[in-house]
């Protein structure tokens, strides 16, 4: 299609936008264990609200919750997604953006995706780096800043098992050498398995962590598309959750039909492994809530046949009742279209009440959704049985201005073990600390 032609479809749907679909729930009415599911509502042009990317003013930040305080832990980085604290309280950041993957923008609705997320700050240059950042004196803002890692290719998960350090690039996971205190990594770094990647590579991000006894990894892969209309044969693999012995790079799915799995946690009472993921679009506004959801080894969560639990996507052929019959409910929902992505666990003590016991959730914010939801960061309580057990809390507000522009968007969320909790801002370029107000 020509440009004429494109510009055309753009007008036509930024014209549909300003008077079509838009949510007739609230957000908060797609969270918890029992989310409402209204029917859905597929429009001939998606719905397309990007909040632009404009970053924070000079002092600008976002607002804590009360009896919480907010700082820059770290500034001026280039587009910060995850976080991982080594041992010694060093804090390590992915600074990190989509690798090419030029058959996933192809078509007009590629060319239009391309210039949405531009928009919303996602269209810079992958630095492809990890960036070391001490507090040496405890003050809660880092004064020493290193390249831990470079040269890699779009680096997300990373984690530390004894003295190996493992990082998942876009399409493999890779181990380093560790000693303790080291401010740079030197060596190449050793291929412990291949990822899906590619040409076509629509959910990118890779993320790792280790099982308590540090045998096994567990890797997420998202999926190759929204709802599978790329094809299932181009979604080998994905959708998943790995297991993975770093020993021999040996691996198996150990669960399934996770659209687009992200954070990934041990829940301290259960012992049972957590993730974040991201549930499909363009079904309506209200529809598919994300979720967070203890993962069952062999589990299938529905994806791309059915939506929380055994709600059938009609677009996607040829269906599989057999497989929607088998399809997991998720745990809890966290609202529609939040982009929910990263995923911690924090300790009664660390922050004040309400936020004692339970889980963090980093909401990157949407796109397909009228009005926006999600940019932020929210608390959901768990009881002691290690399951959730009431609504969610927001910590860390503030990201959009008054005109729905982002100063901001939180992705990776970590706990920094020193009465803290770290937040990655992808828009900013920020990593904000939060904590008790002393």
């Amino acid at each position: 299609m020509n440009r004429p032609c494109m510009a055309l479809m753009v007008a036509l749907t930024a014209s549909l936008g300003g008077c079509g679909e838009t949510a007739s729930l609230d957000v908060s009415d797609g969270m918890g264990a029992s989310p409402r599911l209204p029917e859905p509502n597929k429009t001939l042009i998606p719905t397309v609200n990007v909040a632009p990317a404009i970053g924070w003013p000079a002092g600008g930040k976002p607002k804590a919750a009360s009896g919480t305080q907010v700082v820059a832990f770290a500034d001026q980085l280039d587009h910060p997604r995850w976080l991982y604290v080594l041992p010694n309280g060093d804090v390590l950041v992915a600074e990190t953006n989509a690798p090419a993957k030029p058959d996933d923008g192809k078509g007009l609705r590629g060319w239009m995706m391309k210039k949405a997320m531009a928009k919303a700050g996602a269209g810079v240059p992958s630095a492809n780096r990890i960036t070391l950042l001490r507090d040496a004196d405890h003050d809660g803002v880092a004064e020493v800043r290193s390249t831990f890692i470079e040269g890699l290719n779009s680096p997300f998960g990373m984690v530390l098992v004894g003295k190996d350090f493992y990082v998942a690039d876009t399409d493999q996971l890779l181990r380093f050498h560790y000693e303790p205190g080291a401010m740079q990594l030197r060596d190449q770094g050793t291929k412990v398995v291949d990822l899906p990647g590619g040409r076509l590579n629509h959910h990118w991000t890779k993320n790792v962590i280790a099982s308590p006894d540090g045998k096994k990894l567990y890797v997420t892969v998202g999926s190759n598309s929204n709802a599978g209309e790329n094809g299932l044969d181009k979604e080998q693999g994905r959708a998943a959750i790995w297991e993975v012995d770093p020993a021999s790079g040996q691996h198996r799915l150990f669960a399934t039909g996770l659209r687009n799995p992200n954070g990934l946690a041990w829940e301290p009472r259960s012992g049972a492994l957590w993730t974040a993921v991201n549930e499909r679009d363009e079904i309506g506004s209200d529809l598919v809530p994300d979720y967070i959801t203890s993962v069952r080894d062999g589990g299938f969560y529905g994806w791309p046949y059915s939506y929380y639990g055994q709600h059938v996507d009609v677009r996607v052929e040829p269906q599989d009742p057999q497989k929607v019959a088998q399809a997991l409910v998720p745990d809890y929902a966290v609202g529609p279209h939040t982009a929910s992505l990263g995923l911690t666990f924090t300790e009664p003590g660390v922050l004040p009440a309400p936020f004692g016991q339970g889980a963090l959730v980093g909401q990157h914010g949407s796109w397909n959704r009228q009005p926006h939801s999600g940019y932020k960061v929210i608390f959901v309580p768990f009881d002691a049985a290690g399951k959730p057990s009431g609504k969610a809390v927001d910590l860390l507000t503030g990201f959009l201005d008054g005109n729905g522009k982002a100063m901001g968007r939180p992705v990776g969320v970590v706990n920094d073990e020193r009465g803290g909790v770290l937040v990655a801002d992808d828009v900013g370029n920020v990593i904000w600390r939060v904590s008790k107000v002393r």
